[in-house]
């Protein structure tokens, strides 16, 4: 038995019947490359709000850190990074809304942009409360100078997510230019960022 044809199959035969020929996609724009990725990392950081600063080894990573005044001036301080240890234990929090109050978090990056000046930090990097980044006061982030890479297409290749999976890209610190174009920074998360490199 034939199965009756309805209004809505005549209209895809017709549609199929004039669809037109397929052609080959364009060649993607060439992404941009940069003579020093590193230094143009630390000059759109700056850009974008943020501070970058370049450690020689770890011994030099502790001075640096050591140095900021938000550091200096902080009295809670969370670190998810083994080398500089904070006096926060993550890992005792029960809930997100124990991390009030954080004034530094210390957290290391996969990598980081130079096109933009961020850097990724997957969920794995954040230890058990994934919110750290956005309520603490300030942020220093930790990556390695070697891992910098030119653009987003080769940051987007370099991704590895374990699925269920969680990561951000943190440019700088919190900032919006909703109400009248006036930039306004720490707006809704961390009022500074400060990236470090080894």
């Amino acid at each position: 038995m034939a199965t009756p044809t309805t209004s809505r199959d005549t209209i895809l035969k017709a549609m199929r019947a004039n669809a037109p020929q397929l052609r080959p996609l364009p060649d993607p724009p060439q992404a941009i490359v940069y003579p020093n990725p590193l230094e143009h990392f630390a000059a759109t950081l700056a850009g974008v709000g943020g501070r970058f600063l370049k450690a020689t080894d770890e011994a030099d990573l502790q001075l640096q850190l050591g140095s900021l005044e938000v550091f200096q001036r902080a009295t809670r301080i969370a670190s998810t990074v083994p080398s500089l240890p904070g006096n926060v234990d993550l890992e005792a929090l029960k809930n997100p809304h124990e991390l009030e109050g954080i004034d530094l978090a210390i957290l290391p990056g996969d990598f980081a942009v130079a096109e933009n000046g961020a850097v990724w930090v997957p969920g794995t990097n954040l230890g058990p409360q994934r919110a750290i980044f956005v309520i603490a006061q300030h942020l220093v982030l930790v990556i390695q100078a070697s891992t910098v890479v030119h653009n987003m297409q080769q940051a987007y290749e370099n991704l590895n997510l374990q699925r269920p999976g969680f990561g951000v890209f943190i440019s700088g610190p919190s900032k919006t230019a909703d109400i009248e174009q006036s930039l306004v920074i720490g707006a809704h998360g961390a009022r500074s960022c400060t990236v470090i490199a080894l």
